[in-house]
């Protein structure tokens, strides 16, 4: 049988293609699996950094608080005086500091709670402990010399020695906790008074369910994948295997991860290749660990991976059997007239059609070619229309975030009003509420008239003067042409909130807010002005720059520049001692 030209250069060329081609094609598998596991590697770290910036979060405003108590004056007096034989003086004592304790950690989310003890009484919350000064977690605070202690997740009925608990079903039956032996003192003009050398120093004991913490990781990690928080003696303080919750975690692996404080590994474990990411609470100091089979992080892509590589693969085949068949003049034409269009596309121009002259395999790339561009053009179309979605569902997100931080904050506020006074205010408190929910709660998310905004702010100025008992008032300065100019929803909120809880903290009287609002050709200006104790320049550049920032300041300055660009925003002044200054800057 005679082999004709063309058969033994189709042959050669189809040999000369397949060979590079299937070697080039398990290259593009290996790399592309190495690509994707490496990605998925530093997304799971990015998780596991994340979770524990919000866990730093949480608990470094106990570890604050817990400061803050060395010098409050009035526990300093209570223990200074007291007498800890009378019955009828200690259950009066019991009711000061458990109001004091609320309202240094009742609003802190996921503290359960939060006693004093001490060898005669054990103030604040009731919790079945028996003599907790028989217990670790009591001796750990005495060693540590007033520093705070983060007490690892331990057994409450063992740690107590409440043998009686263990049969029961038990909602704290697994706890961790931070104490310290507070040492109060307070600084009388010029004269710091400490206590008396008799007087024994309670312990701080403030108390959070081991499921605050493990509820973070099992709803962020990847599926498949396990979750583990050791302290620095490898004691499990949270796992997604309940069962070695409080025990020991035994392992060489898990000692060399302990001498450092954040990364990642590739590993075996248990016969199974594993990446195992870490990160250290810059808090607590216990290590949480996540540890991802590498086959679920690719066990989708791989085939994708596989379907896309054998398609090119198949593709390119039959390219070249085309060449190979229409290798000869009349292929000139057409292969300069596609080289042209493929300019046109490659330049941008994604309208370049060719016209098909032939009813060819060449009039068939043609149409092929034709039929991508369309493809290309709507693609790039679909993109754009994608990431302007994606823009508007992150300012949306961002909206959100607002609401329950602070409806939470103000039904605490109501509350502590209403036992503290007597409910004397509650009526207006509640109309107040009223109004603010009602604006709030509507449906629609986009941009409010500054005159709304400020009868909801009125609301929550009157709310918080009543919680604060008139510690501060609040000045307006406004250009009457702005009343009906647009902008962004609880726009002045996080910073005046700021102002009240933090900027008159050191305060009795005497603070005041100014808002003052100006047209200029270019842009509305407002300014919200207090005469607090002000911020250092490190406290502003965090504000900017650092995660653990203020999340409703953070959210305010992401919503600007979101909705109107980077030419407008927030920009912040500020002097210790003498009060801040924000600036906000609109499009007209």
């Amino acid at each position: 049988m005679k082999i004709t030209f063309r058969i033994r250069l189709l042959v050669s060329y189809v040999f000369l293609i397949v060979v590079p081609l299937v070697t080039a094609g398990m290259i593009y598998y290996t790399k592309s699996l190495e690509v994707v596991t490496g990605q998925a590697q530093q997304n799971v770290q990015s998780i596991v950094v994340k979770n524990n910036e919000i866990i730093d979060t949480k608990l470094g405003i106990v570890d604050r608080n817990s400061q803050a108590l060395f010098v409050d004056k009035e526990l300093f007096e209570i223990f200074n005086t007291l007498n800890p034989n009378d019955q009828a003086e200690l259950l009066a004592a019991d009711r000061v500091v458990n109001r004091a304790l609320r309202s240094y950690f009742s609003q802190i989310e996921d503290v359960y709670a939060y006693q004093l003890w001490t060898s005669y009484f054990t103030f604040g919350q009731t919790l079945p402990q028996g003599d907790p000064q028989q217990s670790a977690v009591y001796r750990a605070a005495q060693q540590a010399d007033g520093r705070m202690v983060w007490y690892p997740t331990y057994d409450f009925a063992d740690m107590f020695d409440q043998s009686y608990l263990e049969e029961g079903r038990l909602d704290f039956r697994y706890l961790y906790s931070a104490t310290r032996v507070l040492d109060f003192s307070y600084l009388d003009n010029s004269t710091l008074e400490r206590l008396d050398e008799r007087v024994e120093r309670p312990v701080l004991a403030v108390s959070f369910k081991a499921d605050s913490l493990t509820r973070l990781f099992e709803q962020s990690i990847p599926d498949n994948s396990r979750y583990l928080i050791l302290d620095s003696f490898n004691t499990v303080v949270g796992s997604s295997e309940p069962e070695r919750i409080s025990q020991r975690y035994d392992g060489d692996w898990v000692q060399e991860l302990q001498e450092q404080d954040s990364g990642t590994r590739r590993m075996k474990l248990d016969g199974e290749a594993v990446i195992v990411c870490f990160d250290r609470s810059k808090v607590t100091g216990w290590l949480s660990i996540v540890i991802t089979p590498e086959a679920s992080l690719v066990g989708e892509l791989a085939p994708v991976i596989r379907t896309s590589t054998v398609l090119l693969s198949l593709a390119m085949v039959a390219v070249a059997l085309a060449f190979a068949y229409f290798i000869s003049g009349k292929i000139t034409n057409p292969i300069k007239r596609l080289l042209g269009a493929m300019r046109s596309v490659g330049d941008g121009d994604f309208h370049t059609q060719l016209d098909v002259r032939t009813n060819d395999e060449f009039g068939l790339l043609i149409q092929r070619f034709n039929r991508m561009n369309d493809r290309i053009r709507l693609l790039v179309t679909e993109n754009y229309e994608s990431r302007l979605k994606e823009q508007e569902a992150e300012i949306r997100a961002l909206n959100m975030q607002m609401n329950p931080h602070f409806l939470f904050n103000t039904l605490n506020i109501m509350n502590w009003t209403a036992i503290e006074n007597g409910q004397k205010e509650l009526s207006r408190m509640l109309v107040c509420l009223s109004h603010m929910l009602q604006y709030t709660t509507r449906k629609e998310w986009g941009s409010v008239r500054l005159t709304d905004e400020l009868e909801w702010m009125k609301s929550y100025f009157y709310i918080m003067s009543v919680r604060f008992e008139d510690k501060f008032a609040v000045h307006y300065d406004i250009d009457p042409e702005l009343y009906d100019c647009k902008m962004p929803r609880l726009l002045f909120q996080p910073f005046v909130e700021n102002a009240i809880l933090h900027g008159f903290a050191m305060m009795e009287t005497g603070g005041v807010i100014t808002i003052r609002g100006r047209m200029t050709e270019e842009a509305c200006r407002f300014e919200i002005e207090d005469n607090g104790r002000g911020m250092s320049p490190e406290a502003v550049h965090n504000i900017f720059h650092k995660e653990m920032a203020s999340i409703g300041i953070r959210n305010t300055i992401s919503r600007i520049r979101l909705a109107f660009g980077e030419p407008y925003g927030v920009d912040i002044q500020s002097d210790l001692g003498k009060g801040t200054r924000i600036g906000i800057t609109l499009p007209r």
